[in-house]
């Protein structure tokens, strides 16, 4: 019998814990949740508590939960995503990264240090469509590639950039557009709100070359993306409303089930789609 891939989960707030859950559940025929770090202690003992009634499961530093893993999900903030895919990798294991902002500009070097230790980076699609068209048209020759997002002026509470703009959040009747530029920029300036943007990036032109809107709109109560890529293949037009995760409205549930997605994409023998 195959031996279950052994799965570390670096984060323990909601997608963690959702990540966390499916691995201990439906997941648990092929993987095995090996462990769980968070840099409050607490939350990692609580989760673990939740999921088996002990504290077993937590590691008491990245290097151990490491140790006992054969992959390790980045659940954490893009503050720390890099160093953590990076630390990881250095040890020859796995990486799926979910605050993919955080490594947007490191892609070359994960590539190499992944090439280098035998082990692999997984990047989930995330709450957008359209990646594996992206990706397909990247083959040839894309033009352009256009991120437009919609969310409520409630999503952008605490970003420090619309705060110095002195935007009142609260007040706002219409759309306000709180960003126009480049992926790069954006994804420095809307670290928790925005890792589509470095998806599609390392998907397509990269991030210097991604154009992204940002706007806070009173009117929607969803997370809305739509992405315009020109290319040479084809011209492609996505718009995905994305319910909002029940434990932390800054995340669209789509993340998290395109993370759950990818872990089965992982542990089957059939892949599907670009």
């Amino acid at each position: 019998m195959k031996n279950k891939l052994k799965i570390g989960i670096v984060g323990c707030g909601a997608i963690g814990t959702s990540l966390a859950r499916e691995i201990s559940g439906p997941l648990s025929g092929q993987a095995k949740l090996a462990g769980l770090f968070d840099i409050d202690l607490a939350k990692s003992s609580r989760l673990a508590r939740l999921l088996s009634g002990k504290k077993g499961l937590c590691a008491v530093s990245l290097a151990a939960l490491i140790k006992r893993s054969d992959l390790v999900i980045e659940a954490s903030a893009a503050k720390s995503s890099y160093l953590i895919a990076k630390t990881v990798l250095q040890a020859g294991r796995s990486v799926m990264i979910m605050s993919v902002g955080g490594v947007a500009e490191h892609i070359k070097q994960l590539i190499f240090l992944a090439k280098k230790n035998n082990a692999f980076v997984y990047i989930p699609s995330g709450a957008i469509s359209g990646v594996d068209a992206l990706k397909a048209a990247a083959v040839s020759k894309i033009n352009s590639v256009t991120l437009t997002t919609r969310k409520h002026p409630a999503s952008f509470k605490g970003v420090s950039f619309v705060e110095k703009q002195k935007i009142d959040l609260g007040k706002l009747k219409e759309d306000k557009v709180l960003f126009s530029g480049s992926a790069l920029q954006a994804v420095k300036l809307f670290p928790q709100n925005i890792n589509v943007a470095a998806v599609l990036s390392i998907a397509g032109l990269g991030a210097r070359n991604t154009k992204v809107k940002i706007i806070a709109s009173p009117a929607v109560k969803k997370n809305i993306h739509e992405i315009r890529i020109v290319s040479r293949a084809a011209d492609i037009l996505t718009r995905t409303e994305n319910i909002l995760h029940p434990d932390n409205p800054k995340t669209s549930y789509l993340a998290v089930l395109s993370a759950i997605a990818t872990l089965r994409q992982i542990l089957q023998p059939v892949k599907i789609g670009t």
